[in-house]
């Protein structure tokens, strides 16, 4: 037996000892952030799976990692009684996850919200719905994208404080092309740097500290439609679309607050309303 194993070809053991030497080891599992978030930012409450409830639609593949077009969409089977009061928008592998969390007003029927958004990172974003009965729904998608919070802004410094707190309203419907009472859209433009904290100062090195708009509330004259709680993932100039149900009411009233206390408010005529 001996005499047989060291007839064996000189190079097998070395054949051997470098096939175990450049195999690689199984490759650890990535980091998946989402239970801790979901722990933390719901209290570890239990999600139902949103799939026909709650949908979240922006690129799998970012063309600008600062301005991410996200599309939110709720929508409850019929028959069921059920309101959605909130959805939160959360970035797992963003600085601050939490992007932003929405609570719809209750007589606005608000369906639909799009906005802009940081991303940092190659990850899932979830979209979680409550409902009034007190359940969570959850959806995802993944998206391609990276540097998004600490890209440069897109305005100097001087044209964005000048710009600061500057609103901007859009309705889209027009009274005529359809009942009063159906679903309409609008928009809310408000200039603010809405800085991440992350972003640097090209010339002192040194990074802008985190200022951004954190609270905007829209009412059609004293009803609410929807109030949203911002965080830095929130991109440059914060631009906030929706659609609604409209109630009678004769102005659209907006009101938003930022980090450092500055509160911005302005209203204007709803569209076909008469007055």
């Amino acid at each position: 037996m001996l005499g047989r194993r060291s007839r064996l070809p000189w190079f097998a053991g070395l054949l051997i000892a470098t096939h175990f030497a450049v195999t690689p080891a199984a490759a650890a599992e990535p980091y998946d952030p989402w239970p801790g978030l979901a722990q933390d930012i719901f209290n570890n409450r239990a999600m139902n799976d949103g799939a026909g409830l709650i949908a979240i639609e922006m690129p799998v593949r970012a063309e600008d990692a600062a301005i991410v077009p996200v599309t939110l969409r709720a929508t409850l089977p019929p028959g069921d009684v059920r309101r959605v009061v909130a959805i939160t928008l959360v970035i797992d592998q963003n600085p601050a996850p939490m992007a932003a969390r929405f609570e719809l007003g209750p007589d606005a029927s608000v369906s639909e919200i799009s906005t802009r958004v940081r991303v940092n990172n190659y990850t899932d974003v979830h979209a979680v719905a409550e409902l009034s009965d007190g359940q969570l729904y959850v959806t995802k998608t993944y998206v391609k994208a990276s540097g998004g919070c600490s890209a440069p802004a897109a305005k100097n410094a001087e044209e964005a404080k000048g710009r600061l707190g500057q609103m901007r309203f859009r309705q889209f419907a027009k009274a005529a092309e359809g009942p009063a009472s159906g679903t309409r859209e609008a928009q809310i433009m408000i200039g603010h740097p809405n800085n991440s904290g992350l972003q640097m100062d090209q010339v002192t090195q040194l990074y802008f500290p985190a200022f951004f708009v954190n609270e905007l509330r829209v009412w059609q004259d004293d009803s609410l439609v929807l109030a949203m709680e911002g965080g830095i993932s929130i991109s440059e100039d914060p631009n906030i679309r929706f659609t609604y149900i409209p109630n009678g009411a004769k102005r659209f009233r907006v009101e938003a607050k930022d980090t450092e206390g500055h509160v911005f408010q302005n209203e204007w005529k709803v569209e076909g309303s008469g007055t």
